[in-house]
């Protein structure tokens, strides 16, 4: 072995193609690095789940802003949410007890009692559309004994709203989130709430 062979071996690898380009001014410049985009942590994705929950059930984890759609035992589709402020998040058991393309809403009682100069002038109700704040799609939970809970997974005009706390209680998603989630799930659907 010669003496530059030697000292080729010696030198670091990824020193060898920076002297190169260093010595030749004739080299195009290295094409400038994308950026990385951010991944959005609230698109739906598929991840484990606790293998106890059924097949076709519905998972809330209010203080993690998400939604599990139990596709195969110990898997999910998980969406993000925005859930109810901290005095109003709702908490429990339910069944999907009815479904909606383009809901209409009508603000709950509480609702025009706690911000009346906000809600109501919807007392009588908005018809569903574009502007409608329950979004594209509605899931209206209902309890063990078949009553409305007043709850709704559903869209939003508001898509950035998602991952926090700023519903009357309801848990939204993006409207092709919520329009995904509708046609996966029938009614009588189980949704435990956390």
């Amino acid at each position: 072995m010669n003496r530059r062979q030697m000292l080729m071996l010696s030198l670091p690898l990824v020193a060898a193609p920076s002297l190169a380009l260093a010595q030749n001014k004739n080299l195009p410049a290295a094409p400038a690095a994308k950026p990385v985009a951010k991944r959005d942590p609230y698109a739906p994705t598929e991840v484990a789940i606790r293998s106890d929950f059924e097949v076709g059930s519905i998972v809330v984890v209010s203080k993690d802003f998400f939604l599990y759609h139990v596709v195969a035992p110990g898997r999910a589709v998980r969406y993000g949410v925005a859930v109810g402020k901290d005095e109003l998040v709702w908490k429990g058991r339910a069944t999907v007890g009815r479904k909606t393309e383009w809901p209409s809403w009508t603000p709950t009682p509480a609702m025009i009692k706690r911000k009346p100069e906000q809600y109501g002038k919807w007392a009588d109700g908005m018809p569903g559309g574009p502007t409608n704040p329950l979004g594209a799609r509605a899931l209206y939970l209902y309890d063990a004994k078949g009553n409305d809970t007043s709850i709704r997974i559903h869209g939003t005009t508001e898509p950035n709203s998602i991952g926090r706390a700023v519903s009357n209680g309801c848990i939204r998603m993006r409207n092709e989130a919520v329009m995904d989630l509708f046609e996966q799930v029938p009614t009588g659907t189980p949704v435990y709430v956390y």
